[in-house]
């Protein structure tokens, strides 16, 4: 009877561990496979592991002409990094590379080709050419698997005149569009008049939200908006700008459209309105909102969460700097459901207010199988309650990973724009535990704060992130302790992998320079202004994109060309003796690319430690959806 007691618990255990941590749906991928021509007459190709792949896959790589049968290019097959310098090619015909997994001796079936066509010049870069209108600029991209085919597509902001929520004035139609890799226009979609462009306003999802095998994308829409086939939401005739530009009254809705097409699948009613009547008083909007004229109202977020651990859902947030409104919303069946809202005012979410920042974060804090919201200086429950509050307030920069590895758990690198003791605070990402804070500088009236802030492992003399900002009187380098470990501070925009060790390199405008930390100054490894290109979003200076969507782990960058004909994907063809999974199969990364487009983007941070002391990382708990038509 003891015995089969014992036996019943252990099988209940199981079973609450198994529903406690479900297998994450993720999109299915191929190898990425990519070829870059280098000048001389070679060819560095490199390849992805997926998430699912057994730890004894290897590879053969073949190349075929459009003259000969494949030919197998490796003598062995290939058990560490994914990479191969393939030497002597005839560029004056079209050469295609391949890969074959290997498992337990057995070839699989070969990958889709990288085609480079004949007579093709060295380049470090992929060359997208874009059907750009007059008077816009590419700006912002998030990526998804539009069609099913298990690489990705990309999804792009254009955008003519922006104006941020402080500034009065009218602004041109937010456009979104899509592209295929090799260059192929999908649809346009016009969000038009009565969405105001700005960096603030303007935050597009790209995701699987209904497990299906392709991405839809999800964004805030309004009368007039416009879908990939020429479908009109709500009343066109409607303008609801006013003297100033700013769109204070008429309806605002909810739509999710079709990856591949476009089209309008469903729209629903934005949550929260802006207050219950459709044409509201200055005085109603600033009772409510903290002003009447737009700015703390009109202040946008967005993400993707694994709520239940399972499922994708859409978050789209309302205000950070007054009242807090955050809504949950689940895509199932063709439509929009709302699983929770949040909102600051709320007598048992006192102390949530004003804590947001210009950016989120999505991971699973507290290792439940479940992601939370890091919500600027506070954090969200995946049941939409709150977790906890620093009441620190709100900043313009956010990071969330394995920053200190000596420590359980996450952490949180957080910076507040006014002036404060906590200018800079690093928090365990769980409990909302300060661990050290640096106080910022009182600089003139306002005493802001830090206006930027960066976590990156770029010392491998030191355990962990190395922390910086910019501003208010913070100088120098911290280590994941806080301790002071240089007087110089880099630059604190980007940050990427791309050369060949386990140090992130840092990432800033156009360039991508490797930290010295023994003499503290940068080596230049790639300046994309060399090839025409320019970086966005002002001061911020941010690339169009930086993930890791080809090859090998390491990350590209999407940049637009000074005349904004193109996109240039530049990815890396410097050497690595290391081999992981693709970051894009790591939960906390792959969401961190669909949310960096929102607010003041921020670089991805993966949910394992980085570093060349790091240990192997644990194999992600995912179930890929395959689409099938």
């Amino acid at each position: 009877m003891f015995k089969t007691i014992i036996a019943s618990c252990f099988i209940i255990s199981l079973f609450c561990a198994t529903q406690l941590f479900a297998q994450r749906e993720m999109e299915t991928l191929g190898r990425g496979v990519v070829a870059v021509h280098m000048p001389g007459d070679s060819v560095f190709v490199s390849w992805r592991v997926l998430g699912t792949d057994p730890d004894n896959i290897s590879f053969n790589l073949y190349r075929r002409t459009n003259h000969s049968d494949p030919v197998k290019l490796n003598q062995n097959p290939i058990t560490g990094a994914t990479i191969f310098t393939d030497k002597k090619i005839d560029f004056t015909v079209e050469n295609q590379w391949f890969v074959k997994p290997v498992i337990n001796g057995k070839e699989k079936t070969e990958s889709v080709a990288f085609i480079l066509h004949q007579n093709t010049e060295a380049k470090p870069y992929l060359s997208i050419p874009l059907k750009t209108l007059s008077g816009y600029t590419p700006n912002d991209i998030s990526v998804g698997d539009l069609d099913g085919d298990g690489e990705y597509e990309i999804v792009l902001h254009q955008v003519g005149i922006g104006k941020d929520n402080s500034q009065a004035g009218i602004t041109t139609d937010p456009l979104l569009e899509a592209y295929k890799l090799d260059g192929t226009f999908l649809w346009r979609i016009n969000l038009g008049k009565n969405i105001r462009e700005g960096a603030h306003y303007t935050q597009f999802m790209v995701y699987d939200l209904d497990g299906d095998g392709r991405a839809e994308v999800a964004c805030k829409t309004a009368d007039g908006t416009m879908d990939g086939t020429g479908k009109f939401i709500g009343d066109t005739t409607k303008d609801w700008r006013n003297k100033n530009g700013y769109i204070l009254a008429g309806p605002e809705f909810l739509t999710v459209f079709d990856g591949l097409t476009g089209a309008e699948i469903t729209t629903t009613q934005f949550n929260p309105p802006r207050v219950p009547n459709l044409e509201p008083s200055t005085e109603e909007l600033k009772k409510i909102w903290g002003d009447g004229y737009g700015n703390r109202m009109d202040r946008f977020l967005a993400a993707i969460a694994y709520l239940d651990g399972k499922h994708p859902s859409l978050i789209m947030t309302r205000g950070y700097y007054t009242r807090t409104f955050i809504t949950a919303w689940d895509f199932k069946g063709k439509n929009l459901h709302k699983r929770w809202v949040f909102d600051s005012v709320e007598p048992e979410n006192k102390g949530y207010s004003g804590q947001g920042n210009h950016n989120l974060s999505i991971t699973d804090v507290d290792n439940d199988g479940k992601d939370e919201i890091i919500f600027g200086a506070m954090t969200i429950d995946d049941n939409g309650k709150g977790l906890y509050t620093t009441r620190l307030g709100h900043g313009d920069a956010l990071h969330v990973g394995d920053l200190d590895p000596d420590r359980p758990g996450l952490e949180v690198f957080d910076i507040q724009e006014k002036f404060s003791d906590a200018g800079a605070s690093f928090r365990d990402a769980k409990t909302g535990e300060i661990l050290w804070k640096k106080a910022s500088v009182k600089a003139g009236e306002d005493g802001e704060g830090p206006g930027r802030g960066l976590a990156l492992n770029i010392d491998p003399r030191y355990r962990g992130s190395e922390c910086w900002v910019a501003g208010a009187g913070i100088t120098g380098m911290f280590d994941a302790k806080g301790n002071k470990i240089s007087s110089i501070t880099p630059s604190v925009n980007f940050g990427v992998f791309w050369d060949g060790d386990c140090q992130s390199e840092i990432l800033n405008a156009t360039t991508i320079d490797k930290w010295d930390y023994e003499n503290a100054k940068n080596i230049r490894l790639l300046n994309v202004r060399m090839y025409n290109c320019l970086s966005n979003n002002g001061t911020k200076s941010t690339p169009a994109l930086s993930a890791d969507i080809l090859g090998d782990w390491r990350e590209e960058v999407i940049y637009r060309t000074a005349d904004a004909s193109e996109l240039r994907i530049f990815t890396t063809t410097i050497p690595t003796t290391h081999r992981f999974y693709t970051f894009m199969h790591d939960p906390q990364y792959r969401l961190s690319i669909a949310w960096q487009n929102v607010g003041y983007n921020q670089p991805p941070h993966t949910s394992f430690y980085m570093g060349d002391d790091m240990n192997k990382p644990a194999k992600p708990n995912i179930k890929l959806i395959e689409y099938h038509k």
